[in-house]
């Protein structure tokens, strides 16, 4: 009744709601739009003080949790460790996995009001990551499935007007998968802005590499993801 009763408040008063530390969404957003998201999620924060956040919890949550709505699993670690260089630590968090794998969760995870949930001294550290990670957007046109399997790996494409982003993730296994870029619109020169898992990225998971390259319609691309991996691009 409570979370009723402030999606009505909030409503008249033209206020957008995230209903953090709540359950599951049940529907509430499609009788209250202004409910934009919410967490119900065992999300990133539990870093801090467990190892339950793994990358095979990460590519699980699509398939369960997101199902039921917009998800404010709280992404953008930007402090990463691989599975052996992980700990809990409160007071300086880290995440388990590459750092493409946490920008990744931006394009494949959905919430309209999107978290960045590391201290902002480390996005002005990390500009080049927080460049690609601001300009993606919180609502999508269209959403395609391109590769997955619960709790393995994601590989999702998203468009926002004409606007592609696409963000892959695995689990602790290494994984090569091939992108058709067939939905792209032919007979025009796309610009793609990858950000990849860098060479190193199975022993020190913050190694990234930033490419740009053109594209186009029917072209393949085959990408790379490390242990606990991530790959993600804008195409525009």
């Amino acid at each position: 009744n409570y979370y009723y009763r402030v999606a009505k408040e909030a409503a008249k008063r033209k206020i957008l709601v995230d209903f953090h530390g709540a359950y599951k969404p049940c529907g509430l957003n499609r009788q209250y739009p202004n409910v934009i998201t919410g967490e119900g999620v065992r999300g990133l924060e539990n870093s801090k003080w467990s190892a339950d956040i793994t990358p095979e919890h990460d590519v699980t949550l699509p398939f369960i949790r997101m199902w039921a709505g917009p998800m404010d699993f709280t992404p953008g670690a930007m402090i990463n460790a691989t599975k052996s260089d992980f700990k809990a630590v409160f007071n300086k968090p880290m995440s388990q996995g590459t750092r493409c794998h946490q920008m990744a969760m931006y394009v494949v995870y959905e919430s309209p009001l999107q978290m960045l949930a590391d201290n902002p001294v480390h996005y002005q550290k990390e500009a080049e990551c927080f460049d690609f990670i601001k300009k993606v957007p919180t609502v999508w046109d269209e959403t395609r499935v391109l590769e997955a399997k619960t709790g393995q790996y994601i590989l999702l494409a998203r468009r926002n007007g004409n606007k592609w982003y696409l963000g892959g993730m695995t689990n602790w296994d290494a994984r090569e998968l091939t992108i058709d870029l067939s939905f792209l619109e032919s007979g025009k020169n796309w610009s793609a802005e990858i950000v990849q898992d860098g060479i190193n990225a199975d022993r020190n998971a913050v190694d990234y590499k930033k490419i740009t390259r053109t594209v186009k319609s029917g072209d393949k691309i085959t990408l790379k993801m490390a242990p606990g991996g991530g790959w993600c691009a804008r195409i525009e």
